[in-house]
C-alpha cells in the first residue's frame, strides 16, 4: 500500500520519503526540513500512527497530518482530531482520492492571498499563517487554522456543521458533523478571551462575530 501511494503521489509531482515504521517516520521527520505533508498509517510497526501524530504535533504544530486506518470507528477519528490530524482516510480507499485530499490540503494551507487583519485583539495573518490574541502568538493546527479563516470570512453569517465539513475539509465529507464540535472546542480554548467571537448557533452551527 506504501508503494502504492508512493508511486501516485510522484506521478503526480511530489517528492516522496518513505518510512517502513513509525520510529523510522519520525526520524526522517525530524531530521528533513523541508516536509510540507505527513501521511500516516495508525497501524504502523516500532510506533503506531497515533505517537507519531503526537510527536509531530509538539514541534511541528502547522505540518498537515493525513491518518490511514482500517478502522471507521467514530471514537478513533475524534480521537485522531484531538491528536491534531487534519485528515481520517479509512481503508480501502482509491488512491487518486488520497491525492486529490493531499493536493487540496496543500493548497488550503498555502493560501497566502490576505494581508494581515486586527479583530480587536485577535490578530490573523494570512501571508504568514500567524495568529496571536493580545499580541501572543498561539499555535494552531492546519486544520483549526482553516477553520479559523473560513469562520472570519464568513463574519457575522450562521455557517451549518455541513457548510463547514464541506468548505474547510475541501470535499464532501461523510464523516459525524461532531468533528465540527471537537474542533471548535479546541479552537476556542486556544483563542482565550477571544473564543467568545466563535459563537453557537442553536440547532445549526456556528457564526463569527467579534466582541466589543
Amino acid at each position: 500500500m506504501r508503494k502504492l501511494v508512493a508511486d501516485f503521489l510522484k506521478k503526480e509531482g511530489f517528492n516522496v520519503i518513505e518510512a517502513e515504521d513509525g520510529k523510522k517516520a519520525l526520524e526522517i521527520f525530524h531530521s528533513e526540513k523541508n516536509i510540507c505533508l505527513a501521511i500516516l498509517d495508525v497501524m504502523m510497526p516500532e510506533m503506531d500512527g497515533w505517537t507519531v501524530c503526537r510527536e509531530i504535533r509538539k514541534n511541528a504544530a502547522r505540518v498537515p497530518i493525513i491518518m490511514l486506518t482500517a478502522r471507521s470507528e467514530e471514537s478513533d477519528e475524534l480521537f485522531g482530531f484531538d491528536l491534531g490530524a487534519d485528515e481520517y482516510i479509512t481503508k480501502p480507499f482509491s488512491p487518486m482520492i488520497l491525492v486529490a485530499r493531499v493536493q487540496a490540503l496543500l493548497r488550503r494551507t498555502s493560501d497566502t492571498k490576505s494581508a494581515a487583519k486586527d479583530f480587536n485583539g485577535l490578530e490573523i495573518d494570512k501571508n504568514r499563517r500567524v495568529v496571536s490574541v493580545d499580541s501572543e502568538r498561539i499555535e494552531l493546527s492546519p486544520k483549526e487554522y482553516e477553520l479559523l479563516v473560513y469562520l472570519i470570512e464568513n463574519e457575522s453569517l450562521a455557517i451549518s456543521r455541513e457548510q463547514i465539513l464541506n468548505s474547510v475539509w475541501d470535499y464532501d465529507y461523510y464523516g459525524d458533523a461532531r468533528t465540527v464540535d471537537t474542533h471548535i472546542k479546541r479552537l476556542r480554548y486556544k483563542l482565550g478571551s477571544k473564543g467568545d467571537f466563535i459563537q453557537t448557533v442553536r440547532g445549526l452551527g456556528y457564526r463569527f462575530e467579534v466582541i466589543r
